[in-house]
Protein backbone atom coordinates (compact mmCIF):
# COMPACT_ATOMS: atom_id res chain seq x y z
CA UNK A 1 0.00 0.00 0.00
CA UNK A 2 1.94 3.00 -1.38
CA UNK A 3 5.21 1.53 -0.17
CA UNK A 4 4.65 1.43 3.60
CA UNK A 5 3.21 -1.47 5.61
CA UNK A 6 2.13 -1.37 9.25
CA UNK A 7 2.34 -4.48 11.41
CA UNK A 8 1.42 -4.95 15.06
CA UNK A 9 2.46 -7.53 17.62
CA UNK A 10 0.82 -6.80 20.97
CA UNK A 11 2.41 -3.52 22.15
CA UNK A 12 5.00 -3.24 19.36
CA UNK A 13 4.29 -1.61 16.00
CA UNK A 14 6.52 -2.23 13.00
CA UNK A 15 6.57 0.34 10.21
CA UNK A 16 7.98 -1.31 7.08
CA UNK A 17 9.37 0.63 4.15
CA UNK A 18 7.92 -1.66 1.51
CA UNK A 19 9.07 -0.73 -1.96
CA UNK A 20 11.99 -3.13 -2.44
CA UNK A 21 11.87 -3.04 -6.24
CA UNK A 22 12.99 0.61 -5.99
CA UNK A 23 15.36 0.01 -3.05
CA UNK A 24 12.68 1.65 -0.89
CA UNK A 25 13.25 5.04 -2.52
CA UNK A 26 10.78 7.60 -1.18
CA UNK A 27 8.19 8.67 -3.71
CA UNK A 28 5.59 11.33 -2.98
CA UNK A 29 2.91 8.68 -2.46
CA UNK A 30 5.18 6.70 -0.14
CA UNK A 31 5.97 9.82 1.89
CA UNK A 32 2.25 10.58 2.29
CA UNK A 33 1.62 7.02 3.43
CA UNK A 34 4.54 7.12 5.91
CA UNK A 35 3.22 10.33 7.48
CA UNK A 36 -0.27 8.82 7.79
CA UNK A 37 1.04 5.61 9.36
CA UNK A 38 3.10 7.59 11.87
CA UNK A 39 0.02 9.60 12.86
CA UNK A 40 -1.90 6.37 13.37
CA UNK A 41 0.86 4.87 15.52
CA UNK A 42 1.37 8.07 17.52
CA UNK A 43 -2.32 8.16 18.41
CA UNK A 44 -2.44 4.50 19.45
CA UNK A 45 -1.84 4.42 23.20
CA UNK A 46 -1.53 0.63 23.12
CA UNK A 47 1.73 0.94 21.14
CA UNK A 48 4.71 1.14 23.48
CA UNK A 49 7.63 0.77 21.05
CA UNK A 50 8.13 1.06 17.29
CA UNK A 51 10.47 -0.67 14.86
CA UNK A 52 11.26 1.00 11.54
CA UNK A 53 12.36 -1.71 9.11
CA UNK A 54 12.49 -2.26 5.36
CA UNK A 55 11.59 -4.93 2.84
CA UNK A 56 14.25 -6.46 0.62
CA UNK A 57 17.87 -7.40 1.16
CA UNK A 58 19.74 -4.62 -0.62
CA UNK A 59 18.57 -1.42 0.99
CA UNK A 60 16.89 0.08 4.02
CA UNK A 61 16.16 3.17 1.93
CA UNK A 62 18.18 5.01 -0.72
CA UNK A 63 16.46 8.35 -0.12
CA UNK A 64 14.17 10.33 -2.38
CA UNK A 65 13.04 8.81 -5.66
CA UNK A 66 15.26 10.78 -8.04
CA UNK A 67 13.57 9.23 -11.08
CA UNK A 68 10.32 10.83 -9.95
CA UNK A 69 12.06 14.11 -9.20
CA UNK A 70 13.76 14.17 -12.59
CA UNK A 71 10.41 14.85 -14.25
CA UNK A 72 9.26 17.45 -11.72
CA UNK A 73 8.97 21.15 -12.36
CA UNK A 74 10.24 23.60 -9.75
CA UNK A 75 6.66 24.15 -8.59
CA UNK A 76 6.10 20.41 -8.22
CA UNK A 77 9.34 20.01 -6.27
CA UNK A 78 8.28 22.84 -3.97
CA UNK A 79 4.86 21.21 -3.49
CA UNK A 80 6.55 17.94 -2.55
CA UNK A 81 8.54 19.61 0.22
CA UNK A 82 5.83 19.71 2.95
CA UNK A 83 4.88 16.11 2.10
CA UNK A 84 8.44 14.97 2.76
CA UNK A 85 8.76 17.09 5.87
CA UNK A 86 5.61 15.49 7.26
CA UNK A 87 7.01 12.01 6.57
CA UNK A 88 10.36 12.59 8.25
CA UNK A 89 8.74 14.57 11.04
CA UNK A 90 6.26 11.76 11.57
CA UNK A 91 9.07 9.35 12.44
CA UNK A 92 11.05 11.89 14.43
CA UNK A 93 8.07 12.97 16.53
CA UNK A 94 6.65 9.57 17.43
CA UNK A 95 6.11 9.62 21.22
CA UNK A 96 7.16 5.98 21.53
CA UNK A 97 10.81 4.88 21.32
CA UNK A 98 11.75 4.00 17.73
CA UNK A 99 14.39 1.44 16.73
CA UNK A 100 15.61 1.52 13.12
CA UNK A 101 16.63 -1.88 11.72
CA UNK A 102 19.11 -1.15 8.92
CA UNK A 103 20.15 -3.68 6.31
CA UNK A 104 22.02 -2.59 3.19
CA UNK A 105 22.01 0.99 1.99
CA UNK A 106 20.71 3.77 4.23
CA UNK A 107 21.74 6.81 2.23
CA UNK A 108 20.29 10.26 1.76
CA UNK A 109 16.77 10.25 3.11
CA UNK A 110 17.28 6.66 4.24
CA UNK A 111 20.07 7.75 6.53
CA UNK A 112 17.88 10.61 7.74
CA UNK A 113 15.02 8.23 8.54
CA UNK A 114 17.43 6.07 10.54
CA UNK A 115 18.73 9.16 12.36
CA UNK A 116 15.13 10.07 13.19
CA UNK A 117 14.91 6.91 15.31
CA UNK A 118 16.11 6.70 18.91
CA UNK A 119 18.33 3.68 18.29
CA UNK A 120 19.90 2.31 15.12
CA UNK A 121 20.55 -1.42 14.83
CA UNK A 122 22.69 -2.12 11.77
CA UNK A 123 23.76 -5.43 10.31
CA UNK A 124 27.10 -6.16 8.67
CA UNK A 125 25.82 -5.12 5.24
CA UNK A 126 24.73 -1.63 6.35
CA UNK A 127 26.07 1.42 4.51
CA UNK A 128 25.24 4.95 5.64
CA UNK A 129 25.71 8.28 3.88
CA UNK A 130 24.37 11.77 3.25
CA UNK A 131 25.35 12.34 -0.40
CA UNK A 132 22.94 15.16 -1.23
CA UNK A 133 25.60 17.77 -2.03
CA UNK A 134 26.69 15.54 -4.93
CA UNK A 135 23.36 16.12 -6.69
CA UNK A 136 23.07 19.81 -5.88
CA UNK A 137 21.02 19.52 -2.69
CA UNK A 138 21.51 19.55 1.05
CA UNK A 139 20.06 16.92 3.38
CA UNK A 140 16.44 17.97 3.74
CA UNK A 141 14.96 15.33 6.01
CA UNK A 142 16.69 16.55 9.15
CA UNK A 143 20.12 15.22 8.21
CA UNK A 144 22.22 18.27 9.01
CA UNK A 145 20.62 18.80 12.41
CA UNK A 146 20.26 15.14 13.42
CA UNK A 147 23.84 14.32 12.41
CA UNK A 148 25.06 17.40 14.27
CA UNK A 149 23.32 16.31 17.45
CA UNK A 150 24.25 12.64 17.22
CA UNK A 151 27.80 12.87 15.87
CA UNK A 152 29.04 16.33 16.81
CA UNK A 153 30.01 19.15 14.43
CA UNK A 154 33.21 17.66 13.03
CA UNK A 155 31.88 14.24 12.08
CA UNK A 156 28.61 15.73 10.83
CA UNK A 157 30.55 18.11 8.59
CA UNK A 158 32.65 15.22 7.30
CA UNK A 159 29.56 13.28 6.23
CA UNK A 160 27.58 16.21 4.83
CA UNK A 161 30.38 18.05 3.00
CA UNK A 162 32.03 14.99 1.42
CA UNK A 163 28.93 12.87 0.87
CA UNK A 164 31.04 9.79 1.57
CA UNK A 165 29.64 6.49 2.77
CA UNK A 166 30.31 4.69 6.03
CA UNK A 167 30.30 0.94 6.46
CA UNK A 168 28.87 -0.45 9.66
CA UNK A 169 32.16 -0.48 11.58
CA UNK A 170 32.93 3.17 10.83
CA UNK A 171 29.29 4.06 11.53
CA UNK A 172 29.69 2.49 14.98
CA UNK A 173 32.97 4.34 15.53
CA UNK A 174 31.29 7.61 14.53
CA UNK A 175 28.37 6.96 16.85
CA UNK A 176 25.89 6.88 13.97
CA UNK A 177 24.92 3.23 14.48
CA UNK A 178 24.26 1.99 18.01
CA UNK A 179 24.42 -1.80 17.63
CA UNK A 180 26.07 -4.06 15.05
CA UNK A 181 24.55 -7.47 14.39
CA UNK A 182 25.23 -10.31 11.93
CA UNK A 183 23.96 -9.95 8.39
CA UNK A 184 20.22 -10.42 8.07
CA UNK A 185 19.45 -10.09 11.79
CA UNK A 186 18.86 -6.34 12.26
CA UNK A 187 15.07 -6.65 12.20
CA UNK A 188 15.08 -9.54 14.68
CA UNK A 189 17.37 -7.62 17.04
CA UNK A 190 15.31 -4.43 16.75
CA UNK A 191 12.08 -6.29 17.47
CA UNK A 192 13.74 -7.89 20.50
CA UNK A 193 14.75 -4.47 21.83
CA UNK A 194 11.24 -3.18 21.21
CA UNK A 195 9.75 -6.07 23.18
CA UNK A 196 12.05 -5.28 26.12
CA UNK A 197 11.01 -1.62 26.02
CA UNK A 198 7.33 -2.60 25.75
CA UNK A 199 7.55 -4.48 29.05
CA UNK A 200 8.45 -1.27 30.87
CA UNK A 201 6.06 1.43 32.07
CA UNK A 202 4.69 3.21 28.99
CA UNK A 203 4.19 6.41 30.98
CA UNK A 204 7.79 6.35 32.18
CA UNK A 205 9.24 5.44 28.79
CA UNK A 206 7.40 8.23 26.98
CA UNK A 207 8.40 10.76 29.63
CA UNK A 208 12.02 9.62 29.41
CA UNK A 209 11.96 9.97 25.62
CA UNK A 210 10.63 13.53 25.88
CA UNK A 211 13.38 14.44 28.35
CA UNK A 212 16.09 12.93 26.15
CA UNK A 213 14.81 14.60 22.98
CA UNK A 214 14.14 18.03 24.47
CA UNK A 215 17.40 17.97 26.42
CA UNK A 216 19.61 17.85 23.34
CA UNK A 217 21.48 21.12 23.01
CA UNK A 218 20.16 22.83 26.14
CA UNK A 219 22.23 23.78 29.18
CA UNK A 220 22.70 21.25 31.98
CA UNK A 221 20.51 23.36 34.25
CA UNK A 222 17.70 23.43 31.68
CA UNK A 223 18.16 19.72 31.05
CA UNK A 224 17.83 18.90 34.72
CA UNK A 225 14.59 20.89 34.80
CA UNK A 226 13.34 18.76 31.90
CA UNK A 227 14.27 15.66 33.85
CA UNK A 228 12.47 16.97 36.91
CA UNK A 229 9.34 17.52 34.80
CA UNK A 230 9.60 13.97 33.50
CA UNK A 231 9.99 12.66 37.05
CA UNK A 232 6.92 14.58 38.21
CA UNK A 233 4.92 13.19 35.28
CA UNK A 234 5.52 9.61 36.41
CA UNK A 235 6.12 9.83 40.17
CA UNK A 236 2.43 10.21 41.04
CA UNK A 237 1.06 8.04 38.23
CA UNK A 238 -0.75 4.73 38.42
CA UNK A 239 2.22 3.17 36.63
CA UNK A 240 4.56 4.15 39.46
CA UNK A 241 2.21 2.68 42.05
CA UNK A 242 1.87 -0.56 40.09
CA UNK A 243 5.61 -0.78 39.41
CA UNK A 244 6.58 -0.50 43.05
CA UNK A 245 3.79 -2.83 44.16
CA UNK A 246 4.88 -5.44 41.61
CA UNK A 247 8.52 -5.15 42.68
CA UNK A 248 7.63 -5.73 46.32
CA UNK A 249 5.31 -8.61 45.44
CA UNK A 250 8.03 -10.12 43.20
CA UNK A 251 5.71 -10.29 40.20
CA UNK A 252 5.63 -8.75 36.76
CA UNK A 253 3.83 -5.39 36.63
CA UNK A 254 0.52 -5.04 34.85
CA UNK A 255 0.64 -1.49 33.58
CA UNK A 256 -2.70 0.31 33.85
CA UNK A 257 -1.86 2.87 31.17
Amino acid sequence: MDGVTLRRDEHVAEIVLDRPEALNALSTAMARRLAAVCREVADDTSVRAVVLSAAGEKAFCVGADLKERNSMSDDELLAQRPVFRAAFGGVLNLPQPVIAAVRGYAVGGGCELALSADLIVADESAVFGLPEVGVGLVPGGGGTQLALRKLGPGKAADLVFTGRRLGVDEALEYGLADRKVPAGTAREEALGIAQVIARNSPVAVRAAKRALRLGAGVSLEAGLDLEDNAWRTVAFSADRREGIAAFNAKRKPVWPS
